[in-house]
């Protein structure tokens, strides 16, 4: 069964980054699963599909914060695509709601992280409340 390494792998990573113990919202999307895993002081709460980039290397891996919250946003890149609930972590990226609920489970983005509009407005108000500077983005392979 996987869940002990990946309970081992995040302890470990939690001890090299203290940023992750610190968090109270922690939001670790798992691009090899197309999974988001959230964290709230802790605990696991939720495991979502998402969608992330088509091509490797379009979604950074990395440990972010975030840093802007639209609740209605259209993309200024993509001919005003919706992205609701959209949580931005870094530069253009962000993980938000999509339309395209049937990719959900593989790969299918320019980068962004998509989820089913209901989880990405649970993520957006928990984020709101928790606050930007107590949540963690840590996206791996």
């Amino acid at each position: 069964m996987m869940r002990k390494p990946v309970r081992c792998a995040l302890f470990a990573f939690v001890a090299l980054f203290p940023a992750l113990a610190r968090a109270d919202v922690l939001a670790h999307i798992d691009l090899s699963e197309q999974r988001l895993y959230l964290y709230v002081d802790g605990d696991k709460k939720y495991t979502w599909k998402i969608s992330a980039g088509k091509k490797k290397g379009w979604t950074r891996t990395g440990t972010f914060r975030p840093y802007f919250l639209s609740r209605h946003h259209r993309s200024s890149l993509f001919r005003g695509a919706p992205m609701p609930y959209a949580v931005f972590y870094d530069r253009d990226w962000a993980i938000h709601g999509t339309n395209a609920i049937k990719r959900l489970g593989r790969p299918a983005s320019h980068g962004c992280v998509r989820l089913h509009p209901k989880n990405a407005a649970v993520f957006f108000n928990l984020v709101l409340k928790q606050g930007k500077k107590n949540t963690v983005v840590w996206i791996t392979d």
